[in-house]
């Protein structure tokens, strides 16, 4: 039976939940039957006795009691899966997702990028009113939160928009050790680092870099002059 199972490997399927347990929820999967393990569910969610859920199908293990669906709600893959049901942009091309780094249950960043010009990718994730990024709530719950960043070639740039909502000031990067120094103003501190430092982890992974959040100077924190005035009167004369 597992066998038609093996080409699935990569996709989510609905399927019925068998049995609870303290480690792993038990689903069956038309005749299969798999494991969700702790590890791969999303944190806070409740799993009822003959309930119909989504997984994704990670892989099959082959245990001496016979092989089983290795299942999971929890890694980034079931999200972009989500995405893809509710962003048809994505199978035309007219958008990419460049990156996904995901705490379940708590926070998703997504990095996300057109090749349309003029196609806003950011919006286009969200959808009118937020109804294409409220479609993905739902099935993995409100209590998530998803960040949806553009991402950018530019590796400092990147890196800012992936520290988003905070606002980010200097951005000094460290190519070989894939490790960069991010200066922020003091209220912004709090922010780019987040609740137990998960905004800045979540960032450091979606950019691949190991993010260092140090307080601006003052010289670096003060607004520059703007240039564009002056810019205007040489024009003029």
């Amino acid at each position: 039976v597992l066998e038609e199972y093996e080409d699935k490997i990569g996709t989510v399927v609905t399927g019925t939940v068998q049995r609870v347990e303290p480690r792993v929820v038990r689903v069956e999967i038309g005749k299969a039957s798999g494991i969700i393990p702790q590890s791969e569910q999303i944190q806070g969610e409740f799993y009822n006795v003959g309930g119909r859920v989504k997984v994704f199908i990670k892989d099959i293990e082959r245990e001496n009691r016979g092989p089983q669906l290795i299942l999971s709600r929890g890694n980034e893959a079931f999200v972009e899966y989500l995405f893809r049901q509710e962003v048809p942009e994505l199978e035309t091309g007219a958008v990419e997702i460049k990156a996904i780094a995901r705490e379940a249950g708590r926070r998703t960043k997504l990095a996300v990028a057109s090749t349309v010009p003029g196609v806003d990718p950011v919006g286009t994730f969200v959808g009118g009113h937020g109804t294409r990024v409220q479609a993905v709530m739902n099935e993995i719950g409100d209590q998530e939160k998803i960040d949806i960043v553009t991402f950018d070639e530019n590796t400092e740039q990147f890196i800012k928009n992936a520290l988003s909502p905070a606002e980010v000031v200097k951005v000094e990067i460290d190519t070989e050790a894939k490790r960069a120094k991010v200066s922020v103003t003091e209220d912004q501190q709090s922010i780019a680092i987040g609740r137990g430092g998960q905004n800045v982890r979540l960032a450091s992974r979606l950019t691949g870099f190991e993010l260092d959040i140090e307080q601006a100077t003052a010289a670096q924190a003060a607004p520059k002059a703007d240039a564009k005035p002056k810019k205007n009167i040489e024009d003029s004369l």
